[in-house]
């Protein structure tokens, strides 16, 4: 397992992103300024800043209809077969808010909290950036 990205869901997508990308100097993966997603990637490393419009999140997790519920960010983990590692965890207690199930055609989500609320996204990669 590898962290993949630390997320923040954000409500005026814009505006964060010409932060991260102008103010900070991060280097955006795809340049999609509209959202409703995009990573950051530092100069050196693998893991990476990434903004999630909050309204297109919340099609997927309810919840993040609530901004005022206090959900800012999402810790995102990488695992090799979803299907076994959710059943792993599910095992040892952890109860899943979503998935596991197809997000885009390039990747499988679950999503959990952890006990303190705090949101976590499960990704399994189908298919790699070329």
């Amino acid at each position: 397992m590898e962290l993949a990205q630390v997320r923040l869901f954000v409500s005026d997508f814009a505006t964060c992103y010409r932060f991260y990308a102008e103010t900070l100097g991060l280097t955006p993966q795809s340049g999609a300024t509209g959202g409703p997603y995009e990573k950051f990637s530092p100069h050196a490393g693998s893991a990476g800043i990434a903004l999630q419009d909050r309204a297109a999140m919340a099609e997927i997790l309810a919840e993040l209809d609530d901004a005022a519920a206090g959900h800012r960010s999402l810790v995102v983990l990488r695992v090799d077969d979803l299907d076994a590692y959710c059943a792993e965890i599910t095992a040892r207690g952890a109860t899943l808010l979503h998935g596991p199930a197809l997000l885009t055609d390039r990747m499988r989500v679950a999503h959990l909290k952890d006990p303190e609320g705090n949101l976590v996204e499960l990704q399994e990669w189908l298919l790699l950036r070329g």
